[in-house]
Protein backbone atom coordinates (compact mmCIF):
# COMPACT_ATOMS: atom_id res chain seq x y z
CA UNK A 1 0.00 0.00 0.00
CA UNK A 2 1.50 3.33 -1.05
CA UNK A 3 1.73 6.49 1.10
CA UNK A 4 -1.34 8.30 -0.32
CA UNK A 5 -3.48 5.23 0.34
CA UNK A 6 -2.07 4.93 3.87
CA UNK A 7 -3.04 8.57 4.48
CA UNK A 8 -6.55 7.83 3.24
CA UNK A 9 -6.81 4.83 5.58
CA UNK A 10 -5.47 6.98 8.44
CA UNK A 11 -8.23 9.52 7.76
CA UNK A 12 -10.86 6.77 8.08
CA UNK A 13 -9.26 5.46 11.28
CA UNK A 14 -9.28 8.96 12.83
CA UNK A 15 -13.03 9.43 12.31
CA UNK A 16 -14.26 7.29 15.26
CA UNK A 17 -11.74 8.95 17.58
CA UNK A 18 -12.94 12.39 16.47
CA UNK A 19 -16.59 11.41 17.01
CA UNK A 20 -15.97 9.71 20.36
CA UNK A 21 -13.98 12.57 21.83
CA UNK A 22 -16.30 15.28 20.51
CA UNK A 23 -19.54 13.63 21.61
CA UNK A 24 -18.43 12.04 24.89
CA UNK A 25 -16.63 15.06 26.30
CA UNK A 26 -14.35 12.43 27.87
CA UNK A 27 -11.49 14.90 28.23
CA UNK A 28 -13.59 17.60 29.81
CA UNK A 29 -12.82 21.08 28.54
CA UNK A 30 -10.00 19.69 26.41
CA UNK A 31 -12.38 17.45 24.43
CA UNK A 32 -13.31 20.02 21.81
CA UNK A 33 -9.65 20.95 21.28
CA UNK A 34 -8.58 17.31 21.00
CA UNK A 35 -11.44 16.65 18.55
CA UNK A 36 -10.49 19.77 16.60
CA UNK A 37 -6.86 18.61 16.41
CA UNK A 38 -7.93 15.20 15.12
CA UNK A 39 -10.24 16.81 12.55
CA UNK A 40 -7.47 19.13 11.32
CA UNK A 41 -5.00 16.24 10.98
CA UNK A 42 -7.61 14.17 9.12
CA UNK A 43 -8.40 17.14 6.84
CA UNK A 44 -4.73 17.67 6.10
CA UNK A 45 -4.35 14.01 5.08
CA UNK A 46 -7.04 14.71 2.48
CA UNK A 47 -5.01 17.51 0.95
CA UNK A 48 -1.72 15.63 1.25
CA UNK A 49 -2.73 12.26 -0.19
CA UNK A 50 -3.93 13.76 -3.46
CA UNK A 51 -0.86 15.94 -3.91
CA UNK A 52 1.51 13.04 -3.26
CA UNK A 53 -0.45 10.66 -5.50
CA UNK A 54 -0.41 13.09 -8.44
CA UNK A 55 3.17 14.29 -7.96
CA UNK A 56 4.69 10.81 -7.75
CA UNK A 57 2.21 9.07 -10.07
CA UNK A 58 0.85 6.92 -7.24
CA UNK A 59 -2.80 7.11 -8.30
CA UNK A 60 -4.52 3.76 -7.68
CA UNK A 61 -8.02 2.38 -8.07
CA UNK A 62 -8.15 2.01 -4.27
CA UNK A 63 -7.31 5.69 -3.90
CA UNK A 64 -9.81 6.77 -6.55
CA UNK A 65 -12.53 4.91 -4.67
CA UNK A 66 -11.53 5.40 -1.03
CA UNK A 67 -10.30 9.01 -1.05
CA UNK A 68 -13.67 10.61 -1.86
CA UNK A 69 -15.44 8.10 0.38
CA UNK A 70 -13.11 8.93 3.30
CA UNK A 71 -13.72 12.64 2.71
CA UNK A 72 -17.48 12.16 2.80
CA UNK A 73 -17.25 10.00 5.92
CA UNK A 74 -15.19 12.64 7.71
CA UNK A 75 -17.37 15.61 6.76
CA UNK A 76 -20.68 13.80 7.28
CA UNK A 77 -19.57 12.48 10.67
CA UNK A 78 -18.55 15.97 11.74
CA UNK A 79 -21.80 17.53 10.52
CA UNK A 80 -23.93 14.92 12.28
CA UNK A 81 -21.99 15.41 15.52
CA UNK A 82 -22.36 19.18 15.28
CA UNK A 83 -26.09 18.79 14.72
CA UNK A 84 -26.33 16.47 17.73
CA UNK A 85 -24.48 19.05 19.84
CA UNK A 86 -26.82 21.83 18.68
CA UNK A 87 -24.04 23.72 16.91
CA UNK A 88 -25.41 23.26 13.39
CA UNK A 89 -29.04 23.29 12.24
CA UNK A 90 -30.26 19.96 10.91
CA UNK A 91 -31.38 21.50 7.62
CA UNK A 92 -27.80 22.57 6.86
CA UNK A 93 -26.52 19.08 7.56
CA UNK A 94 -29.24 17.59 5.35
CA UNK A 95 -28.42 19.90 2.42
CA UNK A 96 -24.69 19.15 2.61
CA UNK A 97 -25.10 15.38 3.09
CA UNK A 98 -27.78 15.16 0.37
CA UNK A 99 -25.46 16.90 -2.09
CA UNK A 100 -22.77 14.31 -1.35
CA UNK A 101 -25.22 11.46 -1.97
CA UNK A 102 -26.36 13.00 -5.26
CA UNK A 103 -22.78 13.49 -6.47
CA UNK A 104 -21.77 9.97 -5.39
CA UNK A 105 -24.73 8.49 -7.24
CA UNK A 106 -23.95 10.57 -10.30
CA UNK A 107 -20.34 9.36 -10.25
CA UNK A 108 -21.48 5.74 -10.02
CA UNK A 109 -23.76 6.19 -13.04
CA UNK A 110 -20.94 7.93 -14.92
CA UNK A 111 -18.51 5.12 -14.05
CA UNK A 112 -20.92 2.56 -15.51
CA UNK A 113 -20.83 4.46 -18.80
CA UNK A 114 -17.03 4.65 -18.66
CA UNK A 115 -16.88 8.33 -17.80
CA UNK A 116 -14.74 9.66 -14.93
CA UNK A 117 -15.96 12.91 -13.44
CA UNK A 118 -13.31 14.95 -11.68
CA UNK A 119 -13.98 17.50 -8.98
CA UNK A 120 -14.16 21.08 -10.20
CA UNK A 121 -13.02 24.33 -8.60
CA UNK A 122 -16.43 24.96 -7.05
CA UNK A 123 -16.28 21.59 -5.33
CA UNK A 124 -12.84 22.35 -3.96
CA UNK A 125 -14.01 25.73 -2.61
CA UNK A 126 -17.07 24.02 -1.13
CA UNK A 127 -14.88 21.48 0.65
CA UNK A 128 -12.46 24.10 1.98
CA UNK A 129 -15.33 26.24 3.27
CA UNK A 130 -16.99 23.24 4.92
CA UNK A 131 -13.73 22.28 6.63
CA UNK A 132 -13.23 25.80 8.01
CA UNK A 133 -16.88 25.94 9.10
CA UNK A 134 -16.56 22.61 10.90
CA UNK A 135 -13.38 23.77 12.66
CA UNK A 136 -15.09 26.99 13.78
CA UNK A 137 -18.14 25.08 15.03
CA UNK A 138 -16.05 22.53 16.93
CA UNK A 139 -13.91 25.26 18.51
CA UNK A 140 -17.06 27.19 19.47
CA UNK A 141 -15.11 30.21 20.67
CA UNK A 142 -17.41 32.46 22.74
CA UNK A 143 -16.19 35.74 21.25
CA UNK A 144 -19.00 37.63 19.46
CA UNK A 145 -16.91 38.45 16.36
CA UNK A 146 -15.85 34.80 15.97
CA UNK A 147 -19.45 33.65 16.51
CA UNK A 148 -20.53 35.97 13.67
CA UNK A 149 -17.75 34.65 11.42
CA UNK A 150 -18.85 31.09 12.27
CA UNK A 151 -22.44 31.90 11.27
CA UNK A 152 -21.25 33.44 8.02
CA UNK A 153 -19.18 30.34 7.23
CA UNK A 154 -22.22 28.11 7.88
CA UNK A 155 -24.28 29.94 5.27
CA UNK A 156 -21.42 30.29 2.79
CA UNK A 157 -20.72 26.54 3.09
CA UNK A 158 -24.37 25.73 2.34
CA UNK A 159 -24.47 28.24 -0.52
CA UNK A 160 -21.31 26.82 -2.10
CA UNK A 161 -22.72 23.32 -1.60
CA UNK A 162 -25.81 24.21 -3.62
CA UNK A 163 -23.85 26.16 -6.26
CA UNK A 164 -21.30 23.37 -6.73
CA UNK A 165 -24.10 20.80 -7.07
CA UNK A 166 -25.93 22.91 -9.65
CA UNK A 167 -22.80 23.46 -11.71
CA UNK A 168 -21.78 19.81 -11.40
CA UNK A 169 -25.18 18.61 -12.65
CA UNK A 170 -25.26 21.17 -15.47
CA UNK A 171 -21.76 20.24 -16.66
CA UNK A 172 -22.52 16.52 -16.55
CA UNK A 173 -26.16 16.35 -17.68
CA UNK A 174 -25.12 14.03 -20.51
CA UNK A 175 -24.33 11.32 -17.94
CA UNK A 176 -28.02 10.79 -17.24
CA UNK A 177 -28.82 10.76 -20.96
CA UNK A 178 -26.12 8.14 -21.56
CA UNK A 179 -27.41 6.02 -18.66
CA UNK A 180 -31.02 5.80 -19.90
Amino acid sequence: MNLPNKLTVLRVILIPFFVLILLSNCLGDASKWAALGIFIVASLTDMLDGKIARKYNLVTNFGKFMDPLADKMLVCSALICLTELGKLPAWMTIVIVARDFVISGFRLVAAETGKVIAANGWGKWKTATQMVMICLCVADIPIPAIQIITEIFKYVAVLLTVISLTIYLAQNKDVMKDAS
